[in-house]
């Protein structure tokens, strides 16, 4: 079904709001950003149809619609994030249910990262620590929510755990990532399609912490990077961020320590604060 046809004109007007409204904690919306109140100039990578709403989440329909599947949800896999079960979407079914405009699309990653590439269709609403995302304002909460980022899915099932610890009921994230859908030239908008550059920072803190999550954070631009910390206590970063370079400053934080240095020092050996 799509679902856009039935939902779009009701919550349309109310998730216009979403861009403005808005708090840090579980009990407020997050607001987000999208094409329409962002001043960023973009492009897509394909010959695809004005969005009507920027806001909604869903892309405009495009193309010829691909036909009704169906899609065995059983087969699915799950993660747990921070108390949540989340529930991960193989990419061709995402594609399917983009195509069909049957789901509403959540870029979790950060506004520089949005701005080079994103889902066409999609909004910016970032992870926040400790699944402290909220709901989006305006949104059904039995809608089907996607959420993505590039990591492949650290920082969308952070975000997909703060919507569902907000009420939402339908919501999964995108196993492969972001990378996987530029690499197969799913629909986009943006003002680069090419593939960023990766750095990855390893480390190891107490065991003691496994489960719990680092953050890597570039604080100039805002673009930010999570993984969860191993059973023996390890973790690796993976940074796909925009305009990176050895002296970029990047401030790692984890549930006992906090340190800012540049990129290369961090990539060069294993950090052990």
């Amino acid at each position: 079904m799509n679902r856009r046809t039935f939902l779009g004109a009701s919550s349309g007007a109310l998730a216009t709001l979403a861009g403005c409204l808005g708090g840090g904690t579980n009990a407020a919306a997050r607001p987000i950003k999208h094409p329409g109140n962002l001043e960023t100039t973009f492009h897509a990578n394909g010959d695809y149809p004005s969005d009507n709403d920027y806001s909604d989440g869903f892309p405009p329909e495009y193309g010829q619609q691909a036909n009704e599947r169906s899609v065995d949800e059983s087969t699915f896999s799950q993660l747990s994030t921070n108390g949540e079960s989340v529930t991960l979407v193989p990419i061709d079914v995402a594609h399917y249910w983009h195509q069909r405009q049957s789901a509403r699309f959540v870029d979790a990653r950060g506004q520089r990262q949005y701005e080079r590439s994103h889902v066409f269709g999609s909004v910016l609403s970032p992870a926040v620590k400790n699944s402290q995302g909220g709901p989006i304002e305006g949104w059904p909460k039995d809608d089907r929510v996607v959420c993505y980022c590039g990591c492949p899915h650290h920082l969308s099932s952070i975000r997909a755990a703060g919507l569902q610890k907000s009420g939402f009921s339908n919501v999964y994230v995108i196993d492969e990532g972001f990378g996987e859908w530029r690499g197969r030239g799913y629909p986009m908008r943006g003002t680069s399609f090419a593939a960023p550059e990766n750095a990855v920072i390893e480390g190891d803190v107490a065991a003691q912490y496994a489960g719990e999550y680092v953050w890597a954070t570039n604080p100039a631009s805002g673009q930010q990077e999570a993984a969860p910390i191993r059973e023996d206590g390890s973790f690796e970063l993976h940074l796909y961020f925009s305009g990176m370079n050895d002296e970029m400053p990047i401030r790692v934080s984890g549930p006992s320590f906090e340190v800012t240095r540049p990129l290369g020092e961090l990539t060069a050996a294993v950090l052990t604060p």
